[in-house]
């Protein structure tokens, strides 16, 4: 079993899965980089300019007379979360920019990447690069859109210094590591010291934890990938190579969407579409509460009582999502989704994905996944740190403190940067 840098495992199933994987070699040659270079002579797809503001199609409807948004939906484009600072206030790409951004990111060796020779980096990694393919560069410069500048907006003083405190405990447990001695990415912010933090060994984090730490002294010292929990929503492609699935199915009066994530943390929710209030403050849910009605052909999602055992960005039990899911056409849906938590940002902000319809025949049995990689590998993983425990206490082997269990690395796509 193996994390990227995000906590999401990468396995690689059939069906809807490989179909997303594979978006690039379908529709071009055997090699990436030749796609990414033919596609400088062709002009790398269609103009920004002609599909900035979609005309909405007549919508589609239900044998009772809703808007229909069923099928199975994925984003076939990759576009960064957050805007570079080099573009500022450029909301789209220029074809230009989006071909040479494909070739730059065809490049990328990603897990195939190497770190120094000898080094603990050098050999931790699992698998390779090979099921990893890149999907096109999209139009827009950032899925953020509100602000203008397509930055999350800045922390609250008090949001700052709860993630201060969670990053000073995960780079204390990392301070004798190779990763901090070498400066990698894992150690970002972070000092090397070869003593390792033993007094701090036992302490506990300064919330739940959510994310990887560097030891395995209990069940929840894992990330939330490692025990097959997801980080549930807002989900914008929490997967395998960055990519997930969402499948809608609706009733009369009701609503369902099941989402295919990472490596079998496949998760569904109901949206209540009676009219009901939400749920008492004190009933906390996984996956939050949604309560749903038609505004027009577009579905209005209200989404609170998150559990404060998840974690969005640093936003807990005070999540609160507002969605709008509209089909904009009978292959093309589109989703915008309002971020709120006043204790953690100091504003409101606003994030828009298209979403592209997939074929019902082709995938037409549908696999539930199931988390069984990580349900067997987690008691591995503790009971093997356990076993180096018992052997650093006899002398034979070193302080597993030494040891970097936490992070991993591999090259950086540029539109994550």
């Amino acid at each position: 079993m193996h994390d990227d840098n995000d906590g999401s495992k990468s396995h690689c199933r059939p069906n809807c899965r490989e179909r997303e994987e594979t978006i690039v070699r379908d529709r071009s040659s055997s090699s990436v980089i030749t796609v990414a270079i033919a596609a400088v002579a062709i002009g790398a797809g269609i103009s920004a300019s002609a599909t900035r503001t979609p005309a909405q199609a007549p919508a589609l409807k239900t044998p009772w007379g809703e808007p229909d948004l069923q099928g199975i939906w994925t984003d076939e484009t990759d576009t960064p979360f957050q805007r570079s600072p080099k573009y500022a206030n450029q909301e789209f790409f220029t074809d230009a920019q989006r071909a040479e951004l494909d070739i730059e990111r065809a490049a990328l060796r990603g897990r195939d990447a190497r770190a120094p020779h000898g080094s603990e980096a050098d050999v931790a990694g699992a698998y390779n690069a090979v099921w990893g393919g890149r999907k096109r560069t999209g139009q827009r410069t950032s899925m953020i859109v509100d602000p203008p500048n397509g930055r999350i907006p800045p922390l609250t003083p008090q949001a700052e210094k709860i993630a201060a405190a969670d990053r000073d405990f995960r780079l204390t447990l990392m301070r004798a590591t190779q990763t901090c001695k070498l400066q990698l990415p894992g150690c970002a912010g972070g000092k090397f010291d070869p003593t390792p933090a033993v007094a701090h060994r036992d302490d506990l984090p300064p919330r739940y934890n959510v994310a990887r730490m560097n030891r395995h002294d209990r069940p929840e010292d894992g990330a939330l990938a490692d025990r097959c929990l997801t980080i549930g929503l807002p989900e914008f492609g929490a997967g395998n190579g960055g990519g997930s699935f969402r499948r809608i199915v609706q009733t009369p009066g009701g609503v369902t969407m099941f989402y295919d994530v990472g490596q079998g943390q496949g998760w569904q929710r109901n949206i209540v579409m009676n009219g009901s209030p939400h749920l008492p403050d004190n009933i906390r849910q996984w996956f939050g509460d949604s309560r749903g009605h038609w505004e027009g052909d577009t579905l209005v999602i209200d989404v609170t009582n998150f559990s404060p055992k998840n974690d969005y960005r640093g936003s807990r039990e005070n999540l609160h999502l507002i969605e709008r899911w509209t089909r904009i056409s009978p292959t093309t849906l589109d989703y915008v989704v309002t971020i709120e938590d006043p204790t953690v940002w100091t504003r409101p902000w606003t994030v828009r994905q298209e979403f592209t319809k997939q074929s019902d025949e082709e995938n037409r049995i549908y696999y539930e996944p199931r988390c069984v990689e990580g349900n067997f590998g987690f008691p591995a993983m503790m009971k093997a740190a356990r076993q180096e425990d018992r052997e650093f206490a006899e002398g034979r082997g070193p302080d597993p403190l030494t040891k970097d269990n936490a992070s991993g690395g591999a090259d950086v796509d540029p539109l994550q940067q």
